[in-house]
């Protein structure tokens, strides 16, 4: 068994690790926010339908997820088991993203809905071989936990990034690169965004390393591997907190955008606007809505860089989480409550929505990272790849119903798709409901699931202490056996 003995990573590392986050979110923040809505008003598909091929999409990682956690678990290369996935999968992924937000000129809605469903399935299978085993190869690069909570901040730092560029950039660069033509500007904006993703994968796979091994006894067993990781109380806890949230983000991401094109009165976002830059009347909607990304993403940029690890190292990841989880509910819920015009409380309200979740960004991986160990832990088996994969699946699960939900609620409030369709009341009303008190309710749903998951701080001292014991132990042994041959 190959041991390294420091458990240190250097900042060139962890940087290098966060590259291929930030690439995976050049897709995922597009999947989460801009999917749906082109659908309906590029493809011209009714909400239910769109929102129906973000579901059976991820319903697909259902048989793939697994699949590939038990493959990646049982590659063995000189680069690693997980790290060779990352730079194996980067032509295929970037290519099916340029094909999912590709018009092909169909004109027949049952074929453009076939159209889309098969591109998505190819982007979301891509994105499962790719994101699995680098998601997994966080769990594997250290077992120190200061570090694991280090890496998986810094990686969201570059990750909110990353964010800010797609949820500030993308409409501004439609519109630069459309000139009115909206296909045409959405495929530029995406070539670019799926070329800038290609190269930080390579980077990556160029500067990470994998430092933990499963014990040198272990033998393949997929039954066991799956009922460890099944049985294991802290990852169905993860499990569930996962998707709660990412339901709940699609949800969000996805009804906002909606939110500010048809329940924010433009002449008020423009004139809001005006403070800070020159705004035309028929910007509003893509600079306002920018704005409001953008707004989002800094303020989480600072929360993390300023209270995540801070807040973790003195609380603990799992009560850090929970309060501010808590928060993150209740300021979301209150979206309902501006009216049209009150472009600057949206703003303020998001401002905190934004603080509130912040800390909470890094700490679902290094948490995750937390249950690999504690599978290990309990079973004297390490299965990193399938734990991993379950919470991807997880994630993807959630990915899709969230975006599922919010389309089949704003199509039985009576919204009509389409970029110049003026909505009713009660479409209005269908985008408030799923802007505010929905995703308010599943991101309680999250703070449940955390009361379940057993790894406190204290905990987790221990149950490093206690691994790394272990592993010096097999070293030695191993070393041994070696002299003796």
């Amino acid at each position: 068994m190959k041991i390294n003995a420091s458990q240190k990573v250097s900042l060139k590392e962890k940087l290098g690790y966060s590259m291929g986050d930030a690439a995976a979110n050049l897709v995922f923040q597009m999947m989460m926010i801009f999917q749906l809505k082109f659908y309906t008003d590029v493809f011209g598909l009714d909400g239910a339908v769109a929102g129906s091929i973000l579901m059976i999409g991820s319903i697909s990682a259902i048989i793939v997820d697994p699949t590939i956690g038990i493959l990646s678990d049982r590659t063995d290369t000189r680069w690693g088991k997980f790290r060779p996935w990352v730079i194996w999968t980067a032509i295929p992924f970037c290519i099916f993203y340029i094909l999912a937000f590709y018009n092909p000129g169909i004109h027949d809605k049952e074929l453009v809905a076939t159209y889309a469903t098969v591109s998505y399935v190819l982007m979301m299978t891509a994105y499962s071989f790719n994101n699995i085993p680098y998601t997994s190869l966080g769990g594997v690069m250290t077992s120190d936990i200061k570090e694991r909570t280090s890496i998986t901040t810094i990686r969201f730092i570059v990750v909110t990034i990353a964010q800010f560029v797609v949820q500030g950039l993308t409409l501004p660069l439609v519109d630069h690169f459309g000139q009115g033509n909206l296909q045409r500007g959405w495929i530029s904006t995406i070539i670019i965004y799926a070329l800038v993703a290609f190269c930080l994968f390579i980077v990556t796979f160029m500067v990470t390393r994998e430092r933990i091994q499963p014990p040198p006894t272990q033998k393949s067993n997929v039954r066991i591997d799956i009922k460890d990781t099944l049985s294991d109380v802290s990852w169905n806890s993860m499990a569930l907190l996962t998707f709660s949230l990412f339901v709940t983000l699609a949800m969000w991401g996805s009804a906002m955008n909606f939110y500010f094109q048809y329940n924010v009165d433009q002449q008020s976002l423009c004139n809001f606007l005006s403070h800070f830059i020159e705004v035309e009347p028929d910007e509003a909607y893509s600079l306002g809505f920018s704005a409001f990304n953008m707004m989002g993403a800094l303020v989480q940029f600072v929360g993390v860089i300023c209270l995540s690890r801070f807040l973790a190292n003195k609380y603990g990841k799992k009560l850090t989480f929970m309060v501010c989880l808590s928060l993150t509910a209740f300021f979301t819920a209150m979206f309902y409550i501006p009216s049209p015009t009150d472009v600057s409380l949206m703003f303020v309200l998001n401002f905190l929505r934004s603080l509130a979740y912040a800390p909470t960004v890094p700490l679902l991986w290094a948490m995750i990272g937390d249950v690999a160990d504690h599978i290990e832990f309990e079973n004297h088996r390490r299965a990193t790849g399938f734990c991993f994969s379950g919470i991807v699946l997880a994630l993807k699960l959630g990915l899709g119903f969230g975006g599922a939900i919010a389309g089949i609620i704003i199509s039985m409030f009576g919204y009509v798709p389409g970029t110049d369709s003026v909505q009713n009341e009660s479409a209005m009303e269908g985008i408030r409901i799923v802007s505010s008190f929905v995703p308010a309710f599943l991101f309680c749903v999250g703070v449940v699931a955390l009361h379940f998951y057993p790894i406190t701080k204290e905990f987790n001292e221990n149950m490093q202490a206690e691994l790394t014991a272990r592993r010096n132990m097999a070293a030695q042994s191993e070393l041994e056996n070696e002299i003796v041959k």
